[in-house]
């Protein structure tokens, strides 16, 4: 029997006077990735952000457990440090912190041990080399005059990382390229074992192409209002959203 990493009840999310989600429930267990597709506005990035409590959402009922654990009302950098990580549509640039210092420096407050820092490198030139990255981004600044594509691996960089036990993609598939898009997936296909989960944000199903996932769950109007297996991805990329709005 599947062990269970993230469990979502009842949850009702607002931004200001908006109420976005209304009565989600999802549980994801180890091992397993899921997908959350809708159209644009349904609440996908809401329930991702829900999740990590970002304070411009929110929460009016429910509650977030993760490895049985309430994590409702934790703050974002502890849901963070007991292993739950988001990468973002749009990744911030930093200028003046390489993306070396900053992997090193996040791995730090992670795990609370020193990075040693030979051993660091190697294994981020391993992980570039796999993503098709130029190890010399390694002491570019952050994201600084970073294609749209090579922002969008290095979120994956970062997960293989920072090895979380829970990764949430947040459109990590919008604005790249079929080639693009397989090198994301094999990220994702590295990251992934028995004892971790994959929640997949989008809008469309280019990225599940060349991904084996195990549940959709179909997001409209801020409440899931269909789940199903990979299949039900090819079902929306024929026919759309339209039979499932206004449910």
């Amino acid at each position: 029997m599947s062990e269970k990493l993230l469990e979502i009840k009842d949850l009702c999310v607002s931004a200001g006077e908006k109420e976005i989600l209304n009565g989600i429930n999802l549980k994801i267990n180890k091992g397993e990735i899921h997908v959350i597709m809708g159209p644009n506005g349904s609440g996908k990035t809401t329930t991702a952000n829900a999740i990590l409590n970002n304070p411009e959402y929110t929460k009016t009922n429910g509650k977030i457990l993760f490895e049985d654990e309430d994590i409702t009302d934790l703050k974002t950098d502890e849901i963070a440090r007991k292993g739950v990580f988001m990468s973002f549509q749009l990744p911030e640039e930093i200028p003046g912190i390489s993306v070396t210092n900053f992997l090193k420096y996040a791995k730090n407050k992670i795990t609370g041990e020193p990075v040693k820092i030979f051993a660091f490198k190697e294994e981020l030139k391993k992980y570039m080399e796999e993503l098709k990255m130029n190890p010399k981004n390694m002491e570019r600044s952050l994201n600084v005059g970073f294609s749209g594509g090579e922002k969008k691996k290095n979120e994956i960089l970062q997960m293989l990382v920072l090895n979380p036990k829970l990764a949430i993609l947040d459109e990590t598939d919008s604005g790249l390229d079929v080639d693009a898009i397989k090198t994301v997936s094999k990220g994702i296909e590295m990251f992934k074992n028995k004892d971790n989960a994959v929640l997949i944000i989008t809008h469309n199903t280019k990225i599940l192409h060349s991904l084996k996932v195990d549940y959709v769950h179909i997001l409209v109007d801020g409440k899931i209002v269909k789940t199903g297996n990979q299949d039900l991805a090819t079902i929306i990329e024929n026919e759309g959203y339209g039979k499932y709005k206004n449910k």
